[in-house]
């Protein structure tokens, strides 16, 4: 699946939409500040290039804002 389709699929579904700003790169889901204890593995995500990035384990969606 394409990033885009994912995106457009994690939007459709509902998932949480979560907006970012370059302070807080690079960024990884779960966020710093969620509780860790019952959730995935920390992955890191590209959102630099698009502006937006979707979390394969819990489909949250990213955004950049500027």
């Amino acid at each position: 699946m394409q990033m885009a389709e994912a995106m457009a699929k994690t939007r459709d579904q509902g998932q949480r939409v979560v907006k970012v700003s370059r302070g807080e790169l690079p960024l990884c889901c779960p966020l710093p500040a969620d509780e860790v204890w019952n959730m995935h593995p920390r992955v890191y995500l590209p959102i630099e290039k698009t502006g937006e990035a979707v979390c394969p384990y819990c489909g949250a969606h990213y955004v950049l804002e500027e």
